[in-house]
């Protein structure tokens, strides 16, 4: 699996689904592909998310998910906002989603899915409101 494993009409399809989900939440999500974890996923994965700024949001309500193509390592991270109301096997089943498709190689359906999930979740907790602001690019970002 190399870091192209989504084209770049996948991105587009990736980027729609993030747009959609926040259309009806004030949460943020964002996804990070990179060819290679050199550490234990949780902390690769924490560490993006304080790269990408995603500690900052105002009700700490950001998810990542994370992608390491050449280790085939995968991880959902949100912020404590969102943790504190997830029922506790929320991350767990979305990210069984993802990796059920991973396993297909439908990799862009794996985000997809599990994005539109996750941006249920956030709808729920924390709804849109009309004042609300687009804190963090929907942009798919890679290392």
């Amino acid at each position: 699996m190399s870091i192209h494993l989504i084209s770049v009409n996948d991105e587009k399809e990736i980027v729609d689904a993030i747009k959609e989900a926040e259309n009806n939440t004030s949460g943020e999500i964002r996804v990070h592909i990179e060819k290679e974890c050199k550490e234990d996923v949780f902390s690769r994965a924490k560490d993006v998310f304080e790269y990408l700024k995603m500690h900052e949001t105002e009700l700490k309500n950001g998810v990542l998910f994370y992608v390491s193509t050449s280790n085939r390592q995968f991880y959902i991270l949100g912020d404590k906002g969102i943790d504190e109301v997830v029922e506790a096997n929320f991350w767990e089943s979305t990210k069984e989603i993802v990796i059920a498709h991973f396993k297909k190689e439908q990799f862009k359906q794996g985000l997809v899915e599990g994005i539109l999930k996750a941006g249920e979740q956030l709808k729920k907790f924390f709804p849109y409101q009309k004042d609300d602001i687009n804190e963090l690019s929907d942009e798919i970002s890679r290392g």
